[in-house]
């Protein structure tokens, strides 16, 4: 059973699942970032008011953090096929996994931009300076701990995503855990893709907050 075919299996399971959860982390942070940038300034007491597209805005990430995974996976399978040609395998996956994730992102980067004092934001202004200006040196740097931990916590939660993915082939370790250890009852193979997804998640996790200490100046 534990054959050299099986290792070589979990090998490229485990390089499918950091594929599809690294490349689906970075779009999703592409997209994510300014919106989540955009909620704060364009908030009626932000640097740049906007009400009413703060609001709208608001209510689409809403709708989406509110669809499950898996139902949302199965809606988008036209745009998975349109983009990537196909709606199995690793890179397929990519695709709901940012339509997931970069709504999530934006709360996570929302909330962290909030955490920032008032005060320096209000000085900053004070001197004249631009919101740009304010948003590049002032928030983003005084947040950045906060959105270390905040992009640890969303390539975790979009790892398990992608493991549920495996129920369509979707391609990583999810896969592997649902056609041995659900179709096959191959318990074993199962367990050990559990085991091996959990060892990332707190490899990743562990990562991420070494790093956030590191640019915490009020621990320096």
């Amino acid at each position: 059973m534990w054959s050299k075919a099986i290792w070589s299996m979990l090998g490229i399971g485990i390089l499918e699942t950091l594929y599809m959860t690294l490349v689906s982390t970075a779009a999703a942070y592409l997209i994510g970032v300014p919106l989540g940038v955009f909620l704060v300034t364009s908030e009626p007491d932000g640097i740049r008011p906007a009400p009413g597209c703060n609001q709208t805005l608001n209510l689409i990430i809403n709708i989406l953090r509110s669809v499950p995974f898996l139902i949302l996976l199965i809606l988008v399978m036209p745009i998975t096929r349109v983009i990537t040609g196909t709606t199995i395998g690793a890179t397929a996956t990519i695709v709901p996994l940012v339509i997931a994730a970069f709504p999530f992102v934006a709360r996570l980067v929302e909330s962290s931009l909030k955490e920032v004092d008032p005060g320096m934001i209000e000085a900053a202004l004070s001197m004249g300076a631009s919101p740009y200006s304010i948003i590049s040196k002032v928030m983003i740097p005084e947040a950045a701990p906060s959105l270390i931990v905040g992009c640890a916590i969303a390539t975790t939660t979009i790892m398990g995503y992608s493991a549920m993915a495996g129920i369509v082939a979707g391609g990583g370790l999810g896969t592997i855990a649902i056609n041995y250890g659900y179709y096959r009852y191959q318990t074993d193979i199962m367990l050990l893709t559990v085991a091996l997804l959990v060892v990332i998640v707190q490899v990743l996790q562990e990562l991420g907050t070494r790093l956030a200490l590191r640019q915490d100046k009020r621990k320096q």
